[in-house]
Order: structure tokens, then sequence, then C-alpha cells
């Protein structure tokens, strides 16, 4: 039996890593084995860059959290070493950690969840292949514009045409 002082430092672990998770957009989950201190220090340094938290954790630990999260699907991928990155963005995550998984074979995504659902390792990959959020808003924007855009160019060579009529009528009125 632990005593009570380890089971409230387990209880709080918990409590913090159930915050992360109901806090954050998006999060992956992945193995960590078989990375180099310097890899995984590399990978540190681009997840925070990103404003992506990432930690290893226990399995325990991180399935007592899952669960008060409604994330119980995480269950099943919860064994060996495990990390996790949690983001308030819907792809920077994935993005990150797949890049690093490519080029390290040890290196694996094992699931994620986005907006309170568990996501396979294969719609992880998909979610990473996304463009960025800024330049999703900046397509819809674009479309948005592209009717108002074209009201505007068609008024213009409406203007343009009676200015030239105009100055027609002129020359010839004045000649």
């Amino acid at each position: 039996m632990p005593s009570e002082k380890i089971l409230q430092e387990k209880q709080a672990l918990v409590a913090g890593l159930t915050d992360k998770l109901s806090n954050s957009v998006a999060g992956v989950v992945v193995s960590y084995k078989g990375i180099s201190v310097a890899d995984d220090t590399q990978l540190r340094r681009k997840l925070r860059e990103a404003g992506v938290e990432y930690a290893v954790v226990k399995n325990t630990l991180l399935s007592r959290a899952a669960h008060n999260v409604g994330l119980e699907e995480l269950d099943g991928v919860l064994s060996g070493s495990t990390a996790i990155a949690t983001s308030s963005d819907h792809v920077a995550a994935a993005k990150i950690l797949c890049e690093f998984a490519e080029k390290n074979k040890t290196f694996e995504v094992k699931a994620g969840y986005v907006e309170g659902k568990v996501i396979s390792a294969a719609e992880v990959q998909e979610l990473a292949k996304m463009p960025p959020k800024e330049v999703l808003v900046a397509k819809v924007l674009g479309g948005l514009n592209a009717p108002i855009s074209g009201f505007v160019c068609v008024l213009n060579d409406n203007l343009r045409g009676l200015v030239c009529a105009m100055n027609s009528i002129a020359e010839k009125q004045g000649a």
C-alpha cells in the first residue's frame, strides 16, 4: 500500500494531466523509446516554439486523467514508453511529431485526440498533412472576397467605358 504522501503526489499528477487534457484542443500520444537525448532535446525545442506542451507520463496516470475527461479510448495504446503532447492548435503537435517519427523509425505515434474525440495513429498522420489554421482562414476569406472583387472589377470596367465614351463625345463636340 503506497504511503499517503505518494498517493497525494500521484493524485496531484493526475489532476495536472486532467487539466492539460481538458484545456487543450488537440493532443498526440507517442512512444518515445530509442531516441537519443540530443534528438529528444531538439524535438522538445521545436514543440516548445510551436506552443505545444510535451511530457513523458506514466501510463496508469494518463489513463486515469483520460477517463476524467472522457478519453477512455486512449487506454488501448497506453503501454510501453509513453509521452503526450498537448496544444491549443489543432495540427501543431501532429505536424511536428509525425515529421519527427518519419526521421526516427523507433519513435512511434500511437494515437491522438481532437476536441474530445480520440483518433487513431493514421488519423493523426492525416491531421499532420493539413495546412495550418492561418492558411485555411486565408483560403476561406479569399473565397469570400472573390465575388466582391469580381463585382468591383465589373463596375470599374463599366466606369472606364463610360469615361472613354464621354471623352470621345467631348472631343467630337470640341472639334
